[in-house]
């Protein structure tokens, strides 16, 4: 049954025309994802104008949400709740609204601030692609998906806006799909996510029922984020076997969407998308929703999984992001993929970030979040620009790079800021959230998390710098010297090795594929400038050093009901010493080690792998992986899953 009351709680007066209607920041996008598909192709920019357009109104829509929330904290911090039962079945209802608090106005802001740049870099990068209007509806509904998401009143709506990001990853993935290896990625990652949305499901249904009791009492019901977090957090007689149930069935679903070890196997090879895909699925959206999820969810979380309770040194969040920490930092140093080292890269920090709300550290992972979107959105499009301008469509840094800082001054210059910002340099954005995260895990007793987050540290800095010296300095090599492929071969050695390559016919002219390496454009540049005084900036909003704490003022939701109070380490640079060091010695032995191996000098460690035997071995089991694909294509799904699905055919 229909019905049209709109209900308000918490705020039922009116805030504010933009916090009133903020669901129009995830609509204007899904309206423009019509659009497009339907008359794109017609437009003069072929859909593209359209996308560009709708997103950056989502933007200054996000603005003036911002700009009230800022205004209304003052005051009360109470969120802003509006939903609208469009349908009952049984006696439950199901409404569709919004949800605004601190944590939801940060990611509006950012995701929307983010995808805008993204949609400018992407006018330039994907021109004369064959796809080109289809590129720009996936793009604007992926984006608007995260928006929805992040603004979601229940979990019916999240988990509408979590899977409609699944499938545009899924388009975006697979976008040139001409090549069996982007398909396959593209499927990879479909199912993969899929695996952990069965998790979604299932603690959805968990929460649900052992919600309902209380969410009724207080006239909502066991869909409600609201009522779940109060209900969880409260002294409202709930089963904590419930709570421990339904919070470990929801952690596997932001396993899969985060790419959290052990599911983490299907992100890298999400490189096969095109470079912009790349930049915001890793920076803003699809990925950090699983770790938006826990932070959503977190008196959830908090009380289920018994984080911060005296005695306690060890949860399966804390456990899960400090092993993804330590894992995708070791695969990053094998990879010759400039894109991929990125990708492992991503893993990674989102690893830091669940470890950071494992062990309590609630703002600094949620500040994590923000900073990250910018350096780790910088550095993709920085890779797209050098694949551009600098070495003919390749992202292989041994063979097609080096000495690309005296071609591409800008490009490399942005790249340095944002590799300074995710290393965490003192001063640097990275630097304000990472080593809070390291230090508030020492400080909540989490000593086993705070040693991973500091070699975490080490191993960043240690393969960043790797990857920077093969990419901008030392000899240029392969197509960074002017060497190019065939051209009747290159386009299609591109599309497959590279993975970002454009059709040979509609994008070589375009994209002055014969030139030698030179500066990218300014509708590819203009972005990285920003995004890179943002990876040295942002991190001021809360910087401790300082005693600056205005993300905490306006957004941070911790200690506020129905939120735990958490309890936090007071900056002493004594403590933030060791990651100094830590990533002082990271980049002075890796530069070592960089130039004597990728140099034309004789130096000792060249060819060790071929002469230890334990190293090769070691060398080996990284390069396969840790051999995870090996065990769920050959093991999971030729020896479970097809027998499974032929015998329910014949069934």
């Amino acid at each position: 049954m229909l019905a049209a009351e709109q209900v308000a709680e918490h705020a039922a007066e009116h805030v504010g025309w933009f916090l009133d209607h903020a669901f129009l920041i995830p609509l204007v996008p899904a309206v423009a994802f019509a659009i497009i598909i339907l008359v794109g192709k017609r437009l003069p920019m072929k859909g593209s104008e359209v996308g560009v357009a709708s997103i950056f109104a989502s933007l200054v829509l996000a603005v003036g949400v911002a700009y009230q929330w800022i205004e209304r904290s003052h005051s009360t911090v109470e969120p802003v709740i509006r939903k609208v039962v469009w349908w009952q079945s049984g006696g439950i209802e199901f409404s569709v609204g919004q949800h605004i608090d601190g944590l939801s106005v940060v990611m509006l802001l950012l995701v929307a601030f983010i995808s805008t740049l993204v949609q400018i870099y992407s006018l330039e990068y994907l021109r004369g692609d064959r796809r080109y209007t289809h590129f720009f509806a996936a793009l604007t509904l992926f984006s608007g998906g995260m928006l929805m998401m992040v603004l979601a009143e229940n979990m019916v709506q999240l988990i509408l806006g979590w899977e409609i990001m699944g499938l545009c990853s899924f388009m975006l993935i697979g976008h040139w799909w001409e090549e069996e290896a982007n398909s396959r990625a593209a499927l990879k990652a479909f199912w993969t996510v899929r695996v952990g949305d069965i998790g979604l499901l299932v603690g959805t249904g968990i929460i649900f029922f052992g919600a309902s009791a209380f969410a009724q009492e207080s006239g909502s019901n066991g869909f409600s984020i609201a009522a779940i977090n109060e209900w969880a957090l409260n002294d409202t007689g709930a089963s904590h076997t419930v709570l421990l149930w339904g919070s470990v069935a929801l952690f596997i679903a932001c396993i899969g969407k985060s790419g959290q070890f052990p599911l983490h196997t299907w992100l890298p090879d999400a490189m096969a998308g095109p470079t912009p895909v790349s930049s915001l699925l890793h920076s803003s959206t699809m990925v950090v929703a699983g770790v938006f999820l826990v932070a959503r969810l977190y008196p959830l979380f908090h009380t289920g999984l018994d984080i911060n309770v005296a005695g306690q040194q060890f949860n399966l969040i804390a456990v899960i992001g400090g092993i993804t920490i330590i894992i995708a930092a070791a695969l990053a140093f094998v990879q010759t993929d400039i894109k991929k080292v990125l990708a492992y890269s991503t893993v990674s920090q989102l690893g830091y970030m669940m470890m950071g709300l494992g062990v309590g550290a609630f703002t600094p992972a949620v500040f994590h979040i923000f900073t990250h979107a910018f350096f780790k959105c910088c550095l993709f499009l920085c890779a797209g620009s050098v694949a551009h301008s600098g070495s003919h469509h390749s992202f292989e840094m041994k063979k097609d790079m080096g000495g690309l800082a005296r071609k591409m001054p800008i490009t490399a210059a942005c790249w340095i800021i944002s590799t300074l910002a995710l290393c965490g340099v003192p001063f640097f954005s990275g630097f304000f959230s990472k080593d809070e995260i390291i230090d508030n895990a020492h400080h909540n007793g989490y000593t086993v998390f705070w040693v991973i987050g500091l070699v975490g540290a080490f191993m960043t800095t240690a393969y960043m710098t790797r990857a920077t010296y093969l990419t901008f300095f030392g000899a240029a090599r392969g197509a960074a010297a002017g060497v190019h492929h065939d051209d009747s071969h290159a386009a299609a050695h591109d599309a497959h090795d590279t993975h970002d390559a454009h059709d040979a016919h509609d994008a070589h002219d375009a994209h002055d594929a014969h030139a030698g390496p030179h500066e990218s454009p300014a509708l590819i540049t203009v972005p990285l400038v920003i995004l890179a005084v943002l990876a040295l900036t942002a991190g001021y909003l809360n910087a401790a050093p300082f005693h600056i704490e205005k993300f905490t003022e306006w957004f941070a939701t911790e200690g506020r009901e129905p939120f735990p109070e958490l309890a936090h380490a007071a900056f002493e640079w004594v403590n933030a010493m060791p990651s100094i060091v830590l990533v002082a010695a990271g980049f002075i032995v890796s530069l070592f080690i960089s130039r004597g191996l990728y140099g034309e000098k004789a130096f000792f460690l060249k060819g060790i792998t071929k002469r230890s035997r334990p190293l090769r071995a070691g060398y080996t089991f990284l390069y396969n992986k840790y051999y995870l694909d090996a065990l769920y294509e050959n093991v999971i799904v030729r020896a479970v899953a097809y027998p499974i699905s032929k015998a329910t055919y014949w069934v």
